[in-house]
């Protein structure tokens, strides 16, 4: 039987992580195996951030409406429990953009969560 030499799939992988590995400061993006270990840091980070983003998101979304329910009078604890007796279902992200972009509009979402309490 004929002996199969691995070189050919051995230069596709290390070029593979060679170019995952492409703009890394110094011998990281140069050596294979400095390259490896950067490559997968950074898919660890990758993941990891994947997650913190939706973290960070949520906090943003959360200290705007805070922000807006103090200007109406009222903190975001009572805003959130007034719109939840009131059965208004609006999640953080749309509350967020119309603290944002519409302060009419939240005013009298904050009106109508006073009202229920």
């Amino acid at each position: 039987m004929a002996r199969v030499k691995g070189a050919v799939m051995t230069r596709k992988r290390r070029n593979s992580v060679l170019k995952a590995a492409k703009g890394y400061w110094g011998a990281k993006s140069k050596h294979f195996r400095m390259a490896k270990q950067a490559v997968m840091k950074s898919g660890n980070y990758a993941f990891a951030g994947r997650r913190m983003k939706k973290r960070d998101f949520r906090s943003l979304w959360i200290t705007r409406i805070s922000a807006q329910a103090k200007v109406c009078g009222m903190n975001y604890s009572t805003m959130m429990h007034g719109l939840k007796k009131a059965g208004i279902q609006l999640n953080r992200k749309m509350l967020a953009e119309i603290a944002v972009s519409d302060k009419p509009g939240f005013a009298a979402l904050a009106d109508q969560a006073k009202a229920a309490l």
